[in-house]
């Protein structure tokens, strides 16, 4: 496979929007047709869309999908990638899954720079580690922020969300191509629709994870999803949202036509525990990992859930310290390599250059985040070489 150019078709860059505010409250005779045809018009009555300033049509998942299909080869990689990781975490595998990138993507030729160099690492840690890219594209924010690459990819707050999808499908089709699988974050409920296809793993975040919305959209998704604990720290909160997703559901949805729609799931079997941290501290500690298992083993789910955690090593592990992120993975490589069981995965935070930097549409250094901070790139590659020794060691 190949590298996957990333030149966006100029069509999709749009002019500056106005907004029409002119149509009285109450107006009479607009209908859902002045909506999909009038884009920048919000309609406005007495009692509805009042705090509405557009409706912005996005293409039907189908039609990006067709624009930018999968194809047979990323495909596979996909299928095998989400095979491998299931047995890790229900143990038939005992490799060690390791979920490593940028906080977010906000450049895709970065992005897919740090694909190509984490491509030829993963290749020489096969036999012991199952390494999937973080290719996040959404940010669930604590109160206000910048929102990810879907909702606004030219950090400018336009919010292009048209671009940013096209745009983030993009990215995971070149870390696909470049021989990574990848990760997300899921936070829009129907962002899935446009991107999950080509996604190996995902995650429901601290502050989702006691969301009745983001547990059913889990047990929907065809891959294997990680519940954070809450940002308390409480672990109960992750084994409910794995129960929760392990079950079938109906709720509102839309179809692959971009029409509304109740969907029906079967349930995810493949859903886990990871351990981030919390206000109380960290919580990756042999003792934390036992405690967590006792209560992710009163689930009765069996398989991922019971088998082990994913820990990461970042957020509240850590304190948002990617120098500290670092001593971190190197403790839990030594408890690996000294038998510790428990821990089938791990979650680091990691760019090209160390730290991060603030949001702006220009003038950003390379390689850098604009979120959390992260650490370089051959801090990164020499913790993914520890913990393959280690897992190697834990065999022996």
């Amino acid at each position: 496979m190949t590298s996957t150019s990333l030149d966006l078709d100029p069509t999709l860059v749009p002019a500056a929007r106005t907004v029409d505010t002119s149509a009285p409250e109450g107006a009479a005779g607009v209908t859902m047709d002045d909506v999909t045809t009038t884009p920048d018009y919000a309609p406005r009555t007495g009692t509805s869309d009042l705090r509405v300033r557009a409706l912005d049509p996005l293409p039907a998942p189908a039609e990006m999908l067709a624009d930018l299909p999968l194809g047979d080869a990323r495909s596979d990689l996909v299928t095998s990638s989400r095979r491998a990781v299931r047995d890790v975490l229900d143990g038939t595998d005992d490799r060690l899954v390791v979920i490593v990138g940028p906080c977010s993507v906000h450049d895709p030729e970065a992005a897919l720079d740090y694909a190509r160099r984490l491509a030829a690492v993963a290749r020489e840690t096969e036999q012991d580690l199952v390494v999937v890219m973080r290719v996040y594209f959404e940010k669930p924010r604590t109160t206000v922020g910048w929102k990810g690459l879907i909702n606004d990819p030219d950090l400018d707050g336009t919010h292009d969300v048209n671009r940013g999808l096209r745009l983030a499908r993009e990215v995971l089709l070149g870390v696909l191509d470049a021989g990574v699988p990848a990760a997300c974050e899921f936070l829009e409920p129907t962002s899935p629709q446009y991107i999950a296809d080509a996604v190996s793993w995902g995650a429901i975040g601290a502050r989702n994870a006691e969301s009745q919305v983001h547990r059913q959209l889990a047990s929907g998704l065809s891959m294997p999803v990680g519940f954070k604990n809450a940002t308390d720290g409480d672990i109960r909160i992750a084994v409910d949202g794995c129960i929760t997703a392990a079950s079938e559901h109906t709720f509102f949805g839309m179809d692959s036509v971009g029409r509304a729609a109740a969907v029906e799931t079967a349930g995810n079997p493949d859903c886990h525990v990871i351990l981030r941290g919390g206000r109380g501290g960290p919580n990756y500690s042999s003792d934390d990992v036992a405690a967590a298992l006792d209560v992710a083993r009163t689930s009765g789910l069996g398989g991922a859930v019971e088998h082990g955690l994913v820990v990461d090593a970042s957020h509240g592990n850590s304190g948002k310290d990617h120098v500290r992120q670092a001593e971190v993975v190197r403790e839990i490589a030594e408890r690996l390599a000294s038998g510790e069981a428990g821990i089938t995965g791990l979650m680091m935070e990691s760019f090209l250059v160390a730290g991060a930097q603030a949001p702006a549409p220009s003038g950003l250094e390379y390689g850098k985040s604009v979120t959390d901070k992260c650490m370089d790139w051959d801090t990164t590659a020499d913790l993914l070489r520890e913990l393959a020794a280690a897992v190697r060691a834990r065999r022996a």
